[in-house]
């Protein structure tokens, strides 16, 4: 039989090659998924009473013969008789699978191939395709060959006895990356690893135990044994697991199940994930995975595509924004789901009510298991809590319904390592830290060794300080801040320990207004007044002379831009602190009172250097020259 393909142009072939897929390389995809197909439509039959005889070895074969420049894909399913090869085939677009689901509504085999299309990206890297195919049922074998034309050729082929349908692909001159073995490999271990029916392709070498050679080894005792000697063996190879463990009961595995199969799709990635979520939903919409929480730390991982999505076993994408909400983007895992709607390439994802529905669902499975940990394993929570929380945070910050969840198990932690709940810790502070307006202060540090002064002066007062140091910090904060009524959050070095948490009482001062007034062009002449303001406040007489501090809003506002707070104005403005001056501090006295210039001179360098060198801002020059002239002063 000699024919026309039933397309609306002429030029469907260069549309194919060019446009109908984004990658070239989905073509092997499309076509082991059209072998699986044909496999399961043939289980499906056989349950159902319908196959006359055994099904045999189902194993889908992938064969490279790069002699004769040729791809060939190998089942042993439904296959096609010729009427179904002229529908099929011949009729560009029609789809088996549709058909076939039509007919057998009630079986539950999941089909996840189609004709039509997914067979014509064969063109985008041959310039000819045969197919050899004989069908389960009593009809004559065919062999049908197509060239990149609309013209086909279809015959009987009596030599074809074996049920099937082999997919000959003679590879292009411009496509020869496709006769490597390692390229082929490296597609088939990508889009087919996890696909329900074992794909071979080639053979592989394995180290056994001989039956037949030995060798003569010291049996620990003095004495000698024979051991079966190490050899190595061919073997064919089965590049995909057919059983994920996500397709299987949460009921069925362990913890070492679930590391197992983590480390099968992140084989270079030698930690564990902390641990994992199994989602099995059949109602409103179909969806199997296991996300995993790998260890975050401080930073949010920019390298994303950790979640692989797959259709009914096939691998579609890695990147799964839209299906998965923003900040579920730093887990790791798994998501298979017939209904999340695909392109005719399966590689990009559509916008529609059911992907918003998985997303959603997905969400609260998330915050579910955050929630049953906090309740049922306080300690081991908190074990976890440093490695997961900037991801909390994340969530907080990105979605509304995860944020409202989170507010009943979202930990803060204290410089002494001891973690509180929200209304835990606003309890524990509100005696002390509210302030003259009745707001609940909390103090916190990002780095408990730079600002050690400042915490033990704050501890000092009785206070309690937390340790928040993440890259979110200011972002988080702030969000606090609106959803807690009446709650302040202030770095402990953004002011002196008596303003941090204002009351109505204060300290009397010590200098005049007229002789801080005359103190304070003093010590200005020895800054970069650009970058510093001199304060003078009423502090203990037994606090430091001089103190650095930088005020909380704009610091925050700076470091909230400078992680896309999207307050640019803020970024773009210089750095600016306080050089807060003790005006009940005796060396401050002292300076005033000095006679000599020079020497008056020398004491404010020397104290406003102290400052400076407490907060690490004197560097270079200025630290070298501070370091000869206390060596001097010692003397």
């Amino acid at each position: 039989m000699n024919g026309n393909l039933n397309v609306q142009t002429e030029n469907i072939f260069p549309v194919i090659k060019k446009f109908l897929y984004s990658d070239h390389e989905i073509f092997l995809r499309e076509l082991v998924s059209n072998a699986i197909d044909a496999t399961q439509k043939l289980k499906a039959l056989s349950a159902r009473g319908e196959l006359n005889g055994e099904m045999g070895d189902l194993t889908v074969e992938v064969e490279l013969d790069t002699k004769k420049k040729t791809l060939t894909i190998k089942d042993h399913g439904i296959g096609m008789t010729a009427e179904e090869v002229e529908k099929y085939i011949n009729q560009i677009a029609f789809s088996g699978a549709t058909d076939f689901l039509d007919k057998y509504k009630d079986v539950q085999e999941n089909l996840i191939g189609h004709f039509g299309l997914g067979f014509y990206s064969a063109f985008m890297v041959a310039d000819k395709v045969e197919i050899f195919s004989k069908s389960h049922k009593d009809a004559p074998a065919i062999h049908w060959t197509c060239e990149g034309d609309p013209k086909f050729e279809m015959v009987e082929d009596p030599k074809h006895t074996e049920r099937g349908t082999n997919i000959v692909l003679h590879i292009a001159d411009d496509c020869k990356e496709f006769l490597e073995e390692q390229q082929i490999l490296q597609l088939l271990k990508k889009y087919c690893r996890f696909m329900p029916v074992a794909i071979r392709f080639g053979e592989e070498s394995v180290w056994v135990d001989s039956d037949t050679e030995f060798d003569e080894v010291d049996d620990g005792n003095g004495g000698k044994e024979m051991k079966p000697k190490r050899v190595e063996k061919k073997q064919p190879r089965i590049i995909n697991n057919t059983e994920p463990a996500w397709r299987k009961s949460p009921s069925n595995l362990t913890d070492e199940d679930y590391k197992k199969f983590y480390h099968e799709l992140y084989p270079m990635n030698f930690e564990d994930p902390l641990f994992q979520i199994h989602l099995n939903v059949d109602y409103p919409f179909n969806l199997t995975g296991i996300l995993y929480f790998p260890k975050v730390r401080k930073t949010i991982d920019p390298t994303r595509n950790k979640i692989q999505l797959y259709c009914n076993q096939v691998f579609v994408t890695d990147s799964v924004e839209g299906v998965v909400p923003d900040y579920l983007m730093l887990l790791h895992g798994v998501l298979d789901s017939p209904d999340i709607p695909l392109n005719v390439s399966r590689s990009y994802l559509q916008s529609d009510g059911n992907v918003k529905k998985i997303s959603s669902h997905i969400s609260k499975k998330v915050a579910d298991k955050l929630e049953e940990m906090f309740k049922n394993d306080r300690k081991d929570f908190e074990n976890k809590w440093d490695d997961i929380k900037i991801f909390v945070e994340y969530g907080m910050l990105t979605d509304e319904k995860f944020a409202e969840r989170a507010m009943k198990f979202v930990l803060l932690k204290n410089t002494e390592g001891q973690f509180f709940s929200l209304n835990d810790y606003r309890e524990k502070i509100a005696p002390l830290q509210t302030d003259k307006d009745k707001n609940v202060c909390y103090l916190y540090a990002n780095d408990a060794d730079e600002q050690h002064a400042y915490i033990a002066k704050a501890k000092a007062k009785g206070y309690d300080v937390l340790l928040m140091d993440s890259v979110l910090t200011p972002h988080f904060i702030n969000m606090l801040e609106q959803k807690k009524e009446k709650s302040r959050f202030v770095r402990v070095d953004a002011d002196t320990i008596e303003k941090l948490i204002p009351h109505e009482d204060s300290i009397p001062e010590k200098l005049t207004k007229e002789q801080q007034e005359q103190l304070k062009p003093i010590i200005e002449a020895e800054l970069d007044k650009q970058k510093y303001t001199v304060q003078m406040e009423s502090l203990e007489s037994d606090d430091q002379p001089m103190i650095i501090t930088q005020s909380e809003w704009m610091r925050r506002y700076k470091e909230m831009a400078a992680t896309g707070g999207g307050m640019s104005f803020y970024g773009d403005m210089p750095e600016s602190y306080n050089l807060v001056v003790n005006v009940n501090h005796p060396l401050i006295e002292q300076v005033l009172n000095e006679a000599d210039a020079d020497k008056q001179k020398s004491l404010v360098h020397q104290l406003t250097d102290l400052a400076l060198l407490a907060n690490g801002l004197l560097k270079g020059e200025a630290l070298t020259e501070f370091v000869k002239r206390s060596v001097n002063l010692i003397k």
